[in-house]
Order: structure tokens, then sequence, then C-alpha cells
């Protein structure tokens, strides 16, 4: 396998430097970056039987899909922080294609709003379509670009030594978070009475989890600014992303374990020292980092009963988990010119109240499965990737996603994947017919041209990720969140750090930096500075 070798075959050492539970992005980043700053011999583990978490590709005969990766911004910049961050943990190895310059289009029953890359495209754009509301325009995008600025302090508090953050932590915090304790919908507010113009704003709230009035204003400017020059998908689709990492944490010593079930973290005193396995087997670190979420390490990875972390699973409980989706991935059996297919993103709902589209959702999907969805996501990932038509010539692919409750499907989470029974697998079809013909409307040249359709569930999720509720943000970008200062890499328990999304911020590039303040946590370094700063001749 390139990007992990099977435990159950791998001859594996009992004592490593560290132990990084999970291969997510936030795992992979933190170990390449402890073996490369640190000269750790990292051992990841990562209970899936491939790599890469939500940057793992999904394989039928003759296509593949992303899982979690449709699209990332701030790539075609070579001196942005995000590309070099990107660059600097897969030793320059994955390259990226620019996507449309019309990269998102948004439909709200029936009418259509295009966002195109470049800041000035954006904002005259919006001038052109709401021309009486030019002032509300600069004004949100200047809330966004000060909130952004702001974070830079919010996140280096979270990488610094304790005993600094306890001095100077809340200082650091506090220009941010006056952006981040408001929800999106309270910000845009202040700024504009006009509900079609703050629906538009907001439109891209699926790349985060939450609608306007519960999203903390902080993580829709990250996301919004990420997005301000368009998109762009990794050539060879998400899982060249893991294959270019795992060889970097190889050569300092280390190994990628796939099917490596972790049971739990063990304890020597408030020390960690190491981890147990599934099969009982057990390896020894003096550092343990968990990509496993906050909630899994805290709740099932730790002892039930540790008063060290009494407070803190307290907070956390408090927290809401992200939202869970379905997935439709289709494969299509002409390629994606023959049937004159782009790479923009489609993104489609029923009105410009995403709060009330979202409430009217959750409130009627357990009694009328075609209720409308809050909104739905057409992604055309072969599109998007050159090199799709040398792996798979004359094919397409597409991904339609909705973001739908976890407690709508909650009577699964116990049942066997591909086993949870008719009811189950009649709600599957139904959802299944509604979403390929949704995509039929947008695209009509797929009709008669689709080769396979498989729909994934949030208990789906819950099966492979190992999130209790399906999730695929980690905790919720809640205001309540950003106000909880113990959430970061730091853990009451010595040797023991968190790493991935609940970290920083939510999505592949939040569980990228997650990992960046991990290891530098772990190892006493300043990282983010490293991995940003422009790579030398040397480095390259």
């Amino acid at each position: 396998m390139a990007n992990g070798v099977s435990y159950k075959q791998a001859k594996l050492a009992e004592q490593w430097d560290a132990i990084v539970i999970g291969s997510g992005m936030g795992g992979l980043t933190a170990a390449v970056l402890l073996g490369a700053h640190g000269g750790k011999r990292v051992l990841v583990l990562e209970r899936h039987y491939e790599a890469g978490g939500f940057t793992h590709t999904f394989h039928r005969p003759g296509y593949e899909w992303d899982v979690g990766l449709h699209y990332i911004g701030q790539m075609q910049d070579a001196a942005s922080p995000v590309r070099r961050a990107f660059d600097h943990v897969t030793a320059g190895k994955v390259k990226w294609q620019a996507m449309p310059e019309q990269y998102d289009q948004l439909n709200f029953a029936g009418q259509r709003f295009d966002l195109y890359a470049g800041l000035e495209h954006f904002r005259e754009g919006l001038k052109w379509v709401f021309p009486g509301e030019a002032r509300a325009i600069d004004g949100y995008i200047a809330a966004v670009m000060a909130c952004n600025r702001a974070s830079s302090l919010y996140y280096a508090e979270k990488a610094m030594p304790a005993s600094l953050a306890a001095l100077a932590g809340r200082l650091m915090r506090a220009p941010y978070m006056r952006w981040a304790r408001r929800t999106t919908r309270e910000v845009l507010e202040s700024l504009t009475a006009n509900q079609e113009l703050i629906g538009v704003l907001t439109a891209q709230w699926g790349d985060y989890g939450l609608p306007p009035a519960k999203s903390s204003f902080a993580i829709h400017a990250t996301v919004a600014e990420h997005y301000f020059d368009g998109g762009s998908y990794p050539v060879g689709g998400s899982g060249v992303i893991a294959e270019a990492m795992a060889p970097q944490i190889e050569s300092n010593g280390g190994c990628v374990a796939v099917s490596a079930e972790v049971a739990g973290i063990l304890l020597d005193g408030n020390r960690a020292a190491g981890v147990r396995m599934s099969d009982g087997r057990e390896f020894r670190a003096p550092m343990v980092l968990s990509d496993a979420g906050a909630s899994n390490t805290f709740e099932r990875l730790l002892p039930a009963q540790l008063p060290a972390l009494d407070s803190l699973r307290t907070q956390l409980r408090s927290l809401a988990p992200s939202t869970a989706h379905l997935n439709l991935y289709v494969g299509l059996t002409q390629s994606d010119a023959a049937l004159g297919l782009q790479g923009t993103n489609l993104w489609l709902y029923p009105s410009f109240d995403h709060d009330a589209n979202v409430e009217r959702f959750s409130r009627d999907f357990a009694q009328n499965p075609d209720a409308p969805f809050p909104g739905i996501y057409l992604a055309f990932p072969s599109a998007k990737d050159p090199d799709f038509q040398c792996r798979h010539p004359g094919k397409s692919t597409v991904e339609v996603i909705a973001m739908v409750p976890y407690a709508a499907f909650s009577g699964w989470g116990e049942t066997r994947w591909r086993r949870r029974g008719d009811d189950y697998d009649a709600l599957k079809q139904r959802l299944t017919d509604r979403m390929l013909a949704e995509l039929e409307r947008q695209a009509p040249s797929v009709a008669g041209n689709i080769a396979c359709a498989e729909l994934s569930t949030p208990v789906t999720t819950r099966h492979f990720m190992n999130y209790g509720h399906g999730e695929i943000y980690g905790i919720a970008a809640t205001p309540e969140r950003f106000e909880m200062r113990r959430l970061g890499a730091r853990t009451p328990i010595r040797g023991l750090y968190l790493t991935g999304q609940d970290v920083a911020s939510l999505g592949v590039v939040g569980a990228l930096f997650g990992g960046v303040i991990s290891a530098s946590a772990a190892l006493g370094k300043n990282l983010l500075s490293t991995v940003t700063k422009p790579r030398t001749a040397r480095s390259s």
C-alpha cells in the first residue's frame, strides 16, 4: 500500500519516540513535522484500511472519488501561507490544478449567482447584483479581513509553551474573540438588512457545516477569505496527499500502519506512556498525539475515572458535534468533456434563509424523507483533475452532498455496515433517487450515462471515521467552541497532545494547521513560522 503498511503484516517495534493515533491531515502533518524537525521516530496508527482520513479516496471498479476534499483555496499563489504549509509537509510533491474561474455557482430556487476567482471580481459581482448594498458589501469584506488578521495571535497562543500562554494568552486571544463570540448572522445583520444578500454571502455554509445563526463569524470569515481567489484540486486526486506524506515519516524511521485500531491510551501516573491496540498489543512512547477528535480522545481512549480530566470533559460535553451528511458517489460512462461537465461547484437551496431551511429539514425529515433538503452541493471531481482520464479513460464522476442531522439515522448506529436491514436500505434508495433526480435536473447530460451510484450516510461516516455522531467537521464551529480556551493541542495529561480539526479550525486546511500547532506544542518549537516561510533552494 503506497501510503501505509498493514498492521497485521508489519513487524513493528514496541518502543517509539512518538505515537500518532489516526492518519487524517492533522495526524500525518504532526508526524511529518515531529520527524523532520524533532528527529522523532513516529508510529502512526490508522484504524481504516487506507491512510489519509478525509483526504483518502474511495474506489469501485473503474472509478474513484474523494471522500472529504472537494476543493482547497489559496493554492495558486505559491507565496500564500496555506500553499507553503502544504508544500512543506508534502515535500512539494503534490501538484494543484486551478478550478475554473467561476468556481462556485449558487442557485436559490431558480435565482442564480456566480462566484468568480479574485476578490475584486467578488466585490464587483455582488455590487452589480445588489447595487444598493455597496457600503454593506465593502463593510462585509473589511470585517472578514479584520477577523482573519486577528486570528494569528489566537492560534499562536495554542502553539506556545503553557507557561507563556498562561501569561499572555488572554491578551493574544482577545482581538479574535471579539469576532468569534458573535454569530455570522449577528455580524452580517449589523451590516445589512437585505436577507437575500445575507443568503448569498453565507451560501458556502456547507464548507463549515453550520447556518448563519449558529456558526461563529470566525469560521465564516476563515472560509470566505480562503476562497476569495477561487479553488484548486490536487492532481491525481486527494489520495496523493497521504502518498506524499507517508515516505517522509518513514524516512525519519517512522511508520504508517493501517487496519490498526487503538483501544486506549496507556498512562504512567499523569503521563502518556503509549497505546493499547484492540488486539491487546501495546506500543510505548513518551509522546502520544491523538488525531481521533477531542471527544473520542477524552471519552473513549482514556480511563473514565481520571480527575485531571473532569473539568475538561464537562466543558467538552457542552459543545455540539458538527453536522452529518449524505454523500452520493456517482460514476458515469462517458468523460466530462463528452458530457459537457465542468469543474464548477453547484450549491442549490430552496430559499435564501439557510437557518429556516435547516430548521425545517431537521424537524420534518424523520417523518417525511421527501422533505426539501436544506441545501445540495454538486461536485465534479473528475472534471477538476487533469490526470483522471489517464487513470480512468472515458469515464467521469460526480458527488451529490446534503447536510442532514445524525439523529435521523441514529437508530442504525450500532448495526453492521452493509447489514443494516431492509428499512435502512429502502431509505437509502429513496434518498439516492431524490439526489439523482436533482443531479439530472442540473446536468441533464448525465441521464442514461449513470453506471453506479452509492450513498454514504451519517452511520457510514460513523463506521469508517469513528465519529460518534457521523460528524464531518469535528466539534461544531459555534461561538462556544472558540470560547473554550482549553480546546487546543495541550491536554491535562503530560505527553498527550491533540491534533487535527479540533485543535485549530476545521476542514482539511484547519486539520493541517492543527497538526502544525500540535507538533509545535510537543517539540516546544514555533513551527507555524517554519512551515509558512518561503522554501529555499536547499530545502526545495
